[in-house]
């Protein structure tokens, strides 16, 4: 088994240069609570929408039905404080750690990831 050091990044900009964007300029965001590992939800990012996050601290995604920038919880209330951002090995996934107050899916629920498609056989 390989055991891979965690390497922090030295700087924002060191981040921002490693993330593999998409040919769309996006990223997928997994967003996951702080302390539990609960998954919360998914959703996209732009540069913008990352350099904003990593300034205020507050969850910023780009939506795609739209074409802009919304910060979670601006509307419903229901805001996630970014704790800590990882990427995946290959760069092109973001994993945001979250303080999450109240919901974090738009239908109301704790996480997006509540539905049980199937359960795979033990």
């Amino acid at each position: 088994m390989v055991h891979r050091q965690n390497r922090r990044m030295s700087s924002r900009g060191e981040l921002l240069a490693a993330v593999q964007f998409n040919a769309d300029g996006l990223v997928p965001a997994i967003a996951q609570q702080v302390g539990t590992g609960e998954v919360l939800m998914m959703a996209w990012m732009n540069r913008e929408s990352l350099e904003l996050t990593l300034e205020t601290s507050a969850a910023t995604y780009f939506s795609r039905s739209r074409g802009e920038l919304w910060v979670k919880g601006a509307t419903s209330g229901n805001t996630q404080t970014v704790v800590s951002v990882a990427l995946d090995c290959d760069g092109d996934t973001i994993l945001l750690q979250v303080d999450q107050t109240g919901a974090a899916c738009h239908n109301g629920t704790r996480t997006c990831f509540d539905v049980l498609i199937v359960e795979v056989a033990k």
